[in-house]
């Protein structure tokens, strides 16, 4: 399999996924792509229409343009059997919301994300369910960080 392509993604507010497959982390950023900031921990119940439902309210309810869906790569930028399957999520997500997705490296997130937890005084619980949204807040970040024009794509100018 090769890597998903990404699709260009409209000026205005994104929403950064950190996928998994009982858990996904959820973050936001300002219209102006300037941060991006943690927002929720979506628990999957295997229920596609549920889970659709969930995705469209947040489309409605943040003024969405498209997500940004972290893609966890082999250290060696190989693509993992989750990295495939999130893939299939990002493809479902946009089908599901009628948005553009966008696919960005996430190698590493959660485990910086656990990193910035790590002294924060909360139960291990906590930081195991907060741990999701910071990961999706680094992978959106990192996507905002790699694009020095801000807002949409330019066309033909294919993300990484």
């Amino acid at each position: 399999m090769s890597l998903p392509i990404s699709q260009p993604l409209p000026s205005g507010r994104v929403a950064g996924i950190d996928y998994g497959r009982r858990r996904i982390g959820v973050a936001v950023c300002d219209a102006e792509r300037i941060i991006a900031s943690p927002l929720c921990i979506h628990a999957t119940s295997g229920d596609s229409v549920a889970d659709a439902v969930f995705f469209q309210q947040l489309v409605a309810r943040e003024e969405l343009v498209g997500f940004v869906v972290g893609l966890p790569l082999h250290t060696d930028g190989r693509i993992s059997e989750m990295a495939a399957e999130t893939a299939r999520f990002g493809r479902w997500l946009g089908r599901a919301t009628g948005l553009p997705v966008a696919y960005q490296d996430e190698r590493y997130t959660s485990h910086e994300a656990a990193g910035m937890l790590a002294g924060v005084g909360l139960s291990r619980a906590d930081k195991k369910k907060r741990n999701d949204a910071v990961a999706a807040q680094l992978v959106l970040q990192a996507w905002m960080d790699a694009r020095p024009d801000v807002g949409s794509e330019p066309p033909g100018k294919m993300p990484s």
